[in-house]
């Protein structure tokens, strides 16, 4: 599989990322991309403890994990890339063409933000963002748990789904 997920989750690392994909999709490692984590050994400590010791967890600013895409895709092991936000997804997917698929899996309530599903709250320049994924090529879907059917792009923006 190597590193097929490209997942947005505001959370980041966190037990349905780690136990509801992890463990079902047998990833051997998550690459995290967040200039400021990257940046940063305390937060970086802080996911580190939830993540289980037979699995790597890499920390990248947006520009590292440009450079190292092609290092993760030969990594036989299945792996995970997790951005905390759309805009950086948008930014690694400019900056390292080849990003197929991205999934977004939990972008949650704040002022501002519009139900879209269950786990998905967007402002109207996130749902343009997600567009301009989408239109530069990339398939773009929601789903929460690997079990969940995956969501296309124009059923997320309508908030059709359970989801």
């Amino acid at each position: 599989m190597t590193l097929e997920l490209f997942r947005i989750d505001d959370r980041l690392i966190h037990g349905q990322v780690v136990v509801g994909w992890g463990q079902p999709c047998t990833l051997g490692f998550f690459v995290l991309v967040d200039d400021d984590v990257s940046a940063s050994e305390w937060e970086q400590e802080l996911y580190r403890m939830g993540v289980p010791p037979e699995m790597d967890l890499h920390f990248e600013s947006v520009a590292s994990a440009a450079a190292r895409l092609p290092e993760y895709r030969q990594d036989p092991r299945p792996g995970m890339l997790l951005t905390g936000d759309i805009a950086t997804m948008q930014r690694l997917v400019a900056a390292a063409p080849g990003i197929r698929a991205v999934m977004v899996g939990g972008i949650h309530h704040k002022p501002g933000r519009a139900p879209r599903l269950r786990y998905v709250f967007l402002t109207a320049d996130e749902e343009q963002r997600l567009r301009d994924l989408a239109a530069a090529g990339v398939t773009v879907t929601a789903q929460d748990v690997p079990q969940a059917a995956a969501l296309p792009l124009d059923d997320l923006l309508r908030g059709d789904g359970s989801g």
